[in-house]
């Protein structure tokens, strides 16, 4: 694969978390009956990343890994794809992230377990704020984050720096929130905190869980209503589609019909495919009704094709495939 050509000046940076998802090549419920893992490269924020430069739009990652193998053959990936890496950093101690992921028989996963050391202690948790390049925010038109590294202090003052830039330089923020209770060592003292950073935000991605955990219902256009300023609200519900409300648009997509393989990056998926389409048409395109639902469809069609494949960045679509698997696919109405 040839790397995108404009991988200098990104127009999507994302920052947090990549590390290594050891998927279960056993379908079980149970770390002690797994007699084999096989090792995908992963992290929300660089899958959303690599997505986008497989669909076309550059895009920059900033977190840390650890200097050892591991890190390194994760740097290597996003170069070959073609991600910008100005804003990698690398711990001298501090090893890259690896996490156990179990698949159940109908493909959805769920994650055990870290491999090795406690939560707090892998490399992506010491991202600096200090060491953020700024010139990255000049040219970018979107900060895409998770809250998972708002769990460790060091790296969420580098994500509050970061907002401070994308402020500066006027990008717009996109928060997925990507809620996983292992990550937390209080998971008490998110919810919270996510509030807190929601306010901050522009667009806000939630799974329907999510939604119903943090504003008690998965109606993205009374959650929108809620929030007041925020431009766009997506909820993904896995085989039941999403739901929307961008600007004044609001409606549901249904989910494509894939033979799924795993579900892994499927949510990150539909973000690139979202921010891909926000960057064809521009912001405001959303208040056109017909515009909002083409770029939902697509959105959903990046998150279906993730799932027919294993791994979350190995599975991820290029631009052809998913105009080709559209052209097929039409979705039907919903009313």
């Amino acid at each position: 694969m040839q790397p995108f050509l404009h991988m200098s000046h990104p127009h999507v940076l994302c920052i947090g978390e990549i590390l290594w998802d050891c998927l279960a090549d056993q379908s079980t419920s149970s770390v002690e009956q797994v007699q084999s893992w096989t090792q995908y490269p992963g992290g929300a924020p660089a899958n959303v990343a690599c997505a986008l430069v497989k669909l076309g739009t550059s895009a920059g990652f900033i977190g840390c890994v650890g200097e050892d193998e591991a890190g390194e053959a994760l740097v290597r990936l996003l170069e070959t794809i073609g991600v910008n890496r100005v804003g990698i950093q690398r711990h001298p101690t501090a090893p890259t992230r690896m996490i156990e992921v179990l698949r159940s028989p109908s493909g959805d996963r769920s994650f055990a377990g870290f491999i090795g050391r406690d939560t707090t202690e892998f490399a992506d948790t010491y991202l600096q704020a200090t060491l953020i390049p700024v010139e990255l925010f000049k040219t970018a038109e979107f900060l895409v984050m998770g809250t998972l590294e708002f769990a460790y202090p060091d790296t969420r003052q580098a994500i509050e720096r970061a907002l401070e830039f994308a402020n500066q330089h006027y990008l717009k923020i996109l928060l997925d929130v990507n809620w996983r209770p292992m990550f937390w060592t209080k998971p008490e003292t998110a919810k919270p905190m996510i509030h807190q950073i929601i306010r901050q935000v522009d667009f806000l991605k939630l799974s329907h869980e999510e939604a119903e955990w943090l504003f008690d219902t998965a109606d993205p256009g009374a959650i929108a209503y809620r929030l007041g300023d925020v431009e766009g609200v997506l909820v993904t519900n896995g085989n039941q589609g999403c739901a929307y409300c961008l600007n004044e648009s609001e409606g549901k997509v249904p989910a494509f019909r894939v033979n799924v393989k795993e579900t892994t990056g499927a949510g990150d998926s539909f973000v690139a495919g979202f921010l891909h389409q926000l960057c064809r048409y521009g912001i405001q395109a959303l208040s056109d009704p017909d515009i909002a639902r083409t770029m939902m469809t697509y959105a959903n069609a990046v998150g279906a094709l993730t799932t027919t494949r294993a791994g979350a960045i190995a599975a991820q679509p290029t631009a052809a495939e998913v105009e080709a698997f559209l052209a097929l696919n039409r979705p039907p109405l919903l009313h």
